[in-house]
């Protein structure tokens, strides 16, 4: 047995440790491996046999072998692969080994609470002398290998993850907006973020929202110069007519008046738009849609400077919105192709957009991947790719549109997007039906409106399905 094989065993049987790391031929050599590694809950015994901590600050810095990313490159040096399809695999994960047991994949660490092994280790906690986690909600070694994952991909500083995007959203703003405050956001937008505006944060907190066009420059020039504006937040593109905002100016525009950028990316994902090298303060994003990548899994995230996301953490350690461990490992696993699925649906959706614009049924297509788009040149100058999700007007009333819906035979009939299955909604329906017509045109959600969402089947298959649906039109 290695020496400190030897003192992690005498630490077990001397200092009332957890079976953690076991000698060879002791009775349990099934269950531990010859190498004598430890586990997570390791041994309180270092090398030196003085009973001090070994336990890793996350799952992913359990060894201190270089990545195989990073290996052979000094401070400040560029990365040996810097991809964005080599980073959604090996990001955080892989740091060398051993991890845990070797484990391939980042193990699941389903505890809700962390233990420490007498008052001084616990002080030292505290004031920030050792790395570890007291409580779930504060911590967790497998969300923080998301939260890793997802700062490298959106290039941020620091990231934190949630239990869902509207989570993070509100969250966001609730930390960020001070009572009596202002905001600008824009007028095509997530029905429930806009609630959470105007009947939360407006009648509860007193706060003014002005809301523009996702185009209108002149008109945040003006709400920025004349208010003292917290933030302006949008989505890019945006939901459900894929309206996109150009990042570059209204960043500069926040910035040269005090306020932050805060781009919502879900549509888009760090593969086809990185709002914090165009300039935004913060990117958030629903971690459900394409970063999980397969309608099993709610989760949400912000990223930017630590300074700014340690405001929306504290926050969120009070409200408890946060990430359980068994969803953080299926957001991992649903990040490593996220590429190549992006790629699958930017494709599709690209091709969708062009044979509906063709379609003598369909009247408009909302796509920034078509030079028709309102805001084709800011997607063309600040996206790799345009989305999967596609979004046009047929010729005809509510249920004739309807009609259309219920004929297609490979979408499912469901909100949401940016799962490997292709989803189709009418808007008005699914999300919009509790308001009267009056109430849909005042935030231009029309009753001819159709969603699709792409998901990664074959083109050839969904097309031929669509157009036989718009042949009952």
């Amino acid at each position: 047995m290695s020496q400190l094989g030897a003192k992690c065993w005498q630490a077990r049987t001397n200092n009332g440790c957890l079976p953690t790391c076991s000698p060879k031929g002791s009775g349990q050599t099934k269950r531990w491996r010859e190498r004598e590694v430890c586990r997570y809950v390791v041994c309180r015994a270092g090398a030196s046999g003085k009973g001090e901590s070994v336990r890793a600050a996350s799952v992913s810095d359990m060894s201190s072998s270089p990545s195989p990313v990073d290996a052979g490159n000094g401070a400040g040096a560029r990365p040996l692969f810097e991809s964005s399809g080599t980073d959604c695999v090996h990001r955080a994960e892989r740091k060398g080994r051993p991890k845990i047991t070797d484990s391939l994949t980042t193990p699941i660490v389903q505890t809700s609470t962390y233990w420490f092994k007498d008052t001084e280790e616990l002080i030292e906690y505290q004031e920030g002398r050792y790395k570890s986690y007291e409580y779930g909600r504060y911590g967790n070694p497998t969300v923080r290998v998301c939260e890793e994952k997802i700062a490298e991909l959106e290039k941020a500083e620091e990231c934190l993850v949630s239990s869902s995007g509207m989570n993070t959203a509100t969250t966001m703003l609730l930390a960020l907006v001070p009572q009596h405050g202002h905001i600008v956001t824009t007028t095509d937008c997530y029905r429930r973020t806009r609630q959470f505006i105007q009947t939360f944060l407006g009648t509860k907190m007193n706060v003014t929202a002005t809301v523009l066009d996702p185009s209108d420059l002149e008109g945040l020039e003006k709400a920025l110069t004349e208010n003292e504006v917290t933030l302006y937040f949008s989505e890019s593109p945006t939901n459900p007519y894929l309206r996109c905002i150009d990042i570059p100016t209204v960043s500069k525009l926040c910035r040269d008046n005090g306020a932050l950028c805060v781009v919502d990316g879900t549509f888009a994902t760090p593969v086809n738009q990185k709002p914090l090298e165009l300039g935004a303060d913060l990117v958030i994003s629903s971690g459900t849609k394409y970063m999980a990548g397969h309608n099993d899994v709610l989760c949400g995230y912000i990223a930017g400077s630590k300074e700014v996301v340690d405001q929306v953490k504290h926050m969120q350690n009070i409200l408890g919105g946060v990430m359980d461990p068994h969803a953080a490992y299926l957001l991992l696993r649903g990040m490593k192709t996220l590429e190549l699925r992006i790629a699958r649906q930017n494709e599709n959706g690209m091709r969708l957009a062009q044979a509906l614009e063709a379609h003598p049924k369909v009247k408009v297509v909302h796509y920034p991947g078509l030079a028709s788009h309102p805001d084709h040149e800011n997607a063309k100058n600040q996206m790799r790719g345009y989305g999967g999700v596609v979004s046009f007007e047929v010729d005809g009333d509510l249920w004739q549109t309807a009609k259309v819906i219920d004929s297609v035979k490979l979408p499912y009939i469901a909100p949401s997007l940016g799962g490997v299955e292709s989803l189709i909604e009418q808007p008005t329906v699914v999300s919009y039906w509790d308001q009267g017509p009056e109430q849909r045109a005042k935030i231009g959600i029309k009753d001819s409106l159709i969603r699709y969402a792409c998901g990664i089947e074959n083109f050839e298959d969904l097309w031929e399905d669509l157009s036989q649906a718009l042949d009952t039109v």
